[in-house]
């Protein structure tokens, strides 16, 4: 029996049976995925255990489910029945933080913030941002290649992976990557695993690269009448050729959720926000801000102003990643994740608006303006069944817009179960047949995060 082996072979208490704990690891917060029961919960504490765990489930014939800190929007850590929930977030060793490299190296289990921090007391910075850097481990976004606030001008986090340690879907334990500034000895397998939601091989160790610490920023804020409005914003700044190291977009829904949960004083006199910083050092940073300033009125801003106020400025932004979960306290939200040119940002947000709409549901909104990449976020009353069939029309509606206008159907939260059909649409039939090729490689016995991603053939 797979319980007993793994007994017999990991510390006691790195095995949980308790089915009241089981359910909550059963499922990560994509609203609306679908989830089975587990086995068994495994936390292990070193790659050599998840290499125990991997070649039990292997003998075994069970599949295997890796989960950080379970964060993830759309259902990629959910459990199947009768699999191994394994959780990385006992993992959370920075083995290494190396200035004259310029590299970090950490467990799975680190979280976001805690590696930035860790890294700041250095003077160096790890630029990849989510939202939920709070709480989401650097395995986590590694698996769906997060981006975040910055990735406008300093990239997401495949542009900062340098290696990986893996544990194969055969129960090999590998090296992936370098530390070296430059190297392209073979495939790049590293780039591979970024990005691949523990469907090709269970992440245990980290090597990223790091940058010096950035100046501090200048905040520009500027009120618009409508979403569309704000994309154009959005789209003269790039026009202008400048790379803002932000612009985030927050409309009034999400701000007076945000204010109603944590009485932040955060109530406008518009119904969308835009927030664009800039880090350049010195009179270029300010002469940045000041043409920034300029793109939001030529835009149609019906405020717009470079604050002076760093407390103001940065309680906006901390309203920003706090949007989603104070949205949830109002009801079930459906998170959409696509990603457009920025030239389509105006045309894919009054889409958005018509799918609202024409499905008669609330959408509230944010994104990471600057790059094209928004989050819909689709709001049904508790327990309203024909809500939720109609967001989920809307679901499939914005995701077939962000096709249509070049876009795709996510840019960071990965593509779990929620966007199955929708890589098949964006994806062409051969394309995903090199996908199954891939996993079928890399996971001979089927047994690594089944039915993720590409789903089962």
């Amino acid at each position: 029996m797979l319980v007993d082996h793994l007994l017999d072979r990991l510390p006691a208490e790195r095995v949980q049976l308790d089915p009241a704990v089981l359910v909550g690891y059963s499922h990560d917060e994509g609203e609306w995925a679908e989830h089975g029961t587990p086995l068994v919960l495994v936390r292990p504490r070193s790659a050599v255990e998840v290499q125990v765990v991997v070649r039990a489930c292997v003998e075994h014939g069970v599949p295997v489910v890796t989960r950080g800190a379970g964060t993830g929007l759309s259902g990629g850590a959910n459990a199947v029945d009768g699999c191994v929930v394994l959780s990385t977030e006992a993992m959370t060793a920075i083995t290494e933080i190396n200035p004259v490299e310029r590299l970090a190296v950490v467990q799975a289990g680190v979280v976001n913030d805690d590696l930035r921090a860790a890294c700041a007391e250095q003077g160096l910075w790890y630029p990849p941002d989510p939202a939920s850097a709070p709480w989401s481990t650097i395995g986590g976004n590694v698996a769906t290649n997060a981006g975040g606030l910055c990735c406008v001008k300093y990239g997401v986090t495949a542009d900062y992976v340098l290696g990986l340690q893996v544990v194969t879907g055969t129960g090999e334990l590998v090296r992936l990557g370098r530390r070296t500034a430059k190297g392209v000895a073979g495939y790049n397998l590293t780039g591979l695993l970024v990005g691949s939601e523990g469907t090709l091989g269970i992440v245990t160790e980290v090597t990223v690269k790091l940058r010096p610490r950035r100046p501090v920023e200048r905040t520009v804020a500027g009120y618009f009448a409508s979403v569309v409005d704000a994309g154009h914003a959005v789209t003269a700044v790039g026009a202008a050729g400048i790379v803002p190291s932000a612009l985030e977009l927050i409309d009034r829904h999400c701000l007076e959720a945000v204010d109603a949960w944590k009485k932040m004083g955060l109530a406008v006199e518009a119904d969308v926000v835009l927030l664009a910083r800039c880090d350049v050092p010195g009179a270029a940073g300010d002469d940045e801000a000041e043409a920034i300033l300029d793109c939001f009125e030529r835009a149609g801003a019906t405020w717009a102003v470079r604050s002076t106020d760093q407390a103001e400025a940065d309680a906006l932004f901390e309203a920003r990643r706090l949007a989603y979960p104070a949205l949830e306290r109002l009801g079930p939200v459906l998170t959409e994740d696509v990603c457009v040119p920025k030239a389509a940002v105006p045309e894919m947000l009054a889409r958005i608006e018509k799918a609202a709409k024409d499905h008669d549901v609330l959408i509230a909104n944010i994104a990471h303006a600057g790059d094209g990449n928004l989050h819909p976020l689709l709001i049904t009353p508790p327990g309203d069944d024909e809500a939720r069939a109609r967001a989920q029309q809307a679901f499939h509606q914005i995701i077939a817009d962000a096709i249509a206008l070049g876009g795709t159907v996510t840019g960071e939260h990965g593509i779990g179960l929620l966007k199955r059909d929708g890589l098949a649409a964006e994806l062409s039939p051969e394309v995903m047949d090199l996908h199954h090729a891939v996993k079928a490689a890399l996971d001979p016995h089927g047994i690594l995060n089944p039915g993720k991603v590409i789903g089962h053939r």
